[in-house]
């Protein structure tokens, strides 16, 4: 029953429409409404106490009460203080709970369209669009959030005040609650103000962060052609652009909020005269000191609530900025009945054969069978074709000869099947600016602590400020060389297919490490083929076969020791790496 109605949720759920994430949050946000309503109308004891220990202390002085009185009062306030305070407490854990569930179920479905649309496009171009696009879900997410909360921190309490206003002086009531609202109507006429420079900022500052990938991946180029200066110029350019459009947009949400306060709060002077003429009887109404302190605490609360409804009000306006520009991504992934991983079957290359359009042979009639649970090792000299024998399991370009998973060849599967079948990551790290975690998971559901223990990265990782949700720069620039390589390694071990291509994955860690990583590796992918790629042959003893790529399209198939008899040439690279040092080879 459960599951069923789990089924039809997810069938009813649209991503391109915000409704629908309030919906699917409908739990958490019933036990919200519970303890915010519980919080806020426990905010209107405050002035209520306040009103009466002030009377109560005159009460003391003229000789009327004792100062046992205002100690009961003193404790009967702090017992309610905590109750509000406990329900208040709640309240914000669940608010909290909703936006982390907005969150990743957002990044989820943006990490898997923006992925699927962004295939074959350029790695540089994809990260910056990723990384836009997932400051745009924080952003939205956060002024859903603050209208969560503002909802009973604003709405509510606004309600409940009032109406203890109407209670002491209706009449003086409509006179002071005349001012609030104009400070929600000026808010409300400076919200295309708002939304403009919000969305100048926000292209602002990726036009800023285009042009510096642009300066640091070209840099060479600009330098050797003499164009250094006048891409400089245009970079200073780009900054002052971002410099003048994000103090405008600051300036606008941070800058208004003193003038909505003051615009709230003119009512008080009414409340000093009016209501100081109730006091002394003659006003529409008589009070005593605490009626007159109820009142005059009760207004100055509810006006600093306006205020910030009319803050709120422009951090909605934001947050449609950035809703407007991920909402092309927010839709149902696509959808593919066969885009499932193969089981894991044998890998089989007969006659293979590879190169590029107009080019030389890289390698000519590789034969080969690897079972799931093998690990096929790669290796040559300097520019023999590793990588590209790595990437013709993905194959992006034509190959002769066959090259079959089971009985599929490879270069037949649809696009998805073969993406979904063979996992892969390249001798360069290729990360995105977001959090560890999310450069794993890549959109999936999973916890990614076993894949980090495995690549013996994770007490670095827990060690980092957010633990797995520390992000890590554009590129992965806050990590180093080695760690950027477990990473991507991580991330190719969580996603492991039935075949499993690693180009170089232990280049930049210590042998301890490597030797570490290899037996949790083998470990964790039983089920998949390995073929591991690599000018580092200290592990290759233990692989289950060896191909040899002579760098002039020449293979060898065999095992360890039968190369080392057979092959000079690798038995020369195996013993200068394991005699005299490891060496570029």
């Amino acid at each position: 029953m459960m599951e069923e109605k789990s089924r039809r949720q997810q069938k009813d759920f649209d991503p391109g429409r915000i409704r629908s994430y309030f919906l699917m949050e409908k739990g958490v946000l019933a036990v919200v409404a519970v303890t915010g309503i519980a919080y806020n109308l426990g905010m209107v004891a405050g002035p209520w106490f306040e009103g009466q220990l002030a009377q109560c202390f005159a009460d003391i002085i003229q000789g009327l009460k004792g100062a046992d009185a205002m100690v009961r009062l003193a404790l009967l306030y702090v017992l309610v203080i905590l109750f509000v305070q406990g329900m208040r407490a709640l309240k914000r854990l669940y608010v909290r709970r909703f936006a982390n569930d907005l969150i990743l179920k957002m990044k989820g479905i943006l990490y898997a369209n923006i992925l699927y649309e962004g295939r074959g496009a350029e790695q540089g171009d994809l990260g910056r669009l990723m990384t836009n696009a997932i400051s745009d879900v924080d952003a939205c997410v956060e002024g859903m959030r603050k209208f969560t909360t503002e909802v009973f921190d604003t709405g509510v309490v606004m309600v409940a005040y009032l109406g203890m206003l109407l209670y002491y002086d209706w009449r003086l009531t409509l006179i002071v609650a005349l001012f609030p609202p104009l400070a929600y109507l000026l808010a409300n006429r400076l919200k295309t103000v708002v939304t403009a420079s919000a969305s100048a900022y926000k292209e602002s500052a990726g036009r800023l962060n285009g042009m510096t990938m642009d300066r640091i991946s070209n840099a060479v180029t600009y330098r050797i052609y003499g164009l250094e200066g006048a891409r400089g110029a245009l970079y200073e350019e780009s900054l002052s652009d971002y410099e003048k459009k994000a103090v405008r947009a600051n300036v606008w949400e941070t800058s208004m909020q003193p003038v909505y306060h003051v615009i709230s709060m003119i009512g008080a002077f009414f409340i000093l005269w009016l209501g100081g003429r109730n006091v002394l009887g003659s006003g529409w109404t008589t009070w005593n000191i605490a009626a007159f302190s109820t009142y005059l605490a009760c207004f100055a609360k509810l006006a600093v609530k306006s205020s910030k409804a009319a803050k709120l009000f422009n951090a909605v306006q934001k947050a449609r900025v950035s809703w407007a520009r991920i909402k092309p991504h927010m839709h149902r992934p696509p959808e593919d009945p066969k885009a499932v991983p193969a089981p894991s079957a044998d890998v089989t290359a007969e006659g293979l054969s590879f190169a590029y359009p107009g080019g030389e042979t890289i390698f000519r009639d590789l034969d080969l069978t690897a079972r799931p649970g093998g690990i096929v090792g790669v290796t040559g000299p300097v520019a023999s074709g590793k990588s590209t024998l790595g990437r013709a399991f993905l194959a992006e370009y034509p190959y002769a000869g066959s090259l079959r998973l089971g009985g599929e060849e490879l270069s037949s599967l649809a696009s998805d099947l073969n993406r979904l079948s063979v996992s892969y990551t390249g001798h360069q790290s290729e990360l995105f600016s977001f959090s560890v975690e999310e450069n794993i998971l890549l959109g999936a559901e999973g916890d990614v602590m076993p894949v980090l223990r495995a690549v013996c990265l994770d007490e670095e990782v827990l060690a980092l400020p957010q633990g797995i949700r520390t992000p890590v720069g554009d590129g992965g620039t806050r990590l180093s060389g080695g760690q950027q390589a477990r990473l991507s390694l991580a991330r190719a071990l969580f996603h492991a297919g039935p075949v499993l291509v690693l180009d170089d994955p232990f280049a930049s860690v210590d042998p301890a490490t490597e030797k570490q990583i290899f037996a949790n590796m083998k470990e964790l992918c039983r089920d998949s083929v390995i073929v591991l790629l690599s000018h580092r042959l200290s592990l290759f003893p233990e692989l289950d076969q060896v191909v040899w790529l002579d760098g002039r399209g020449g293979v060898t198939v065999s095992d360890h020791a039968s190369l080392m008899e057979e092959e000079p040439a690798y038995r020369e690279l195996f013993l200068r790496q394991t005699e005299g040092g490891e060496q570029d080879a």
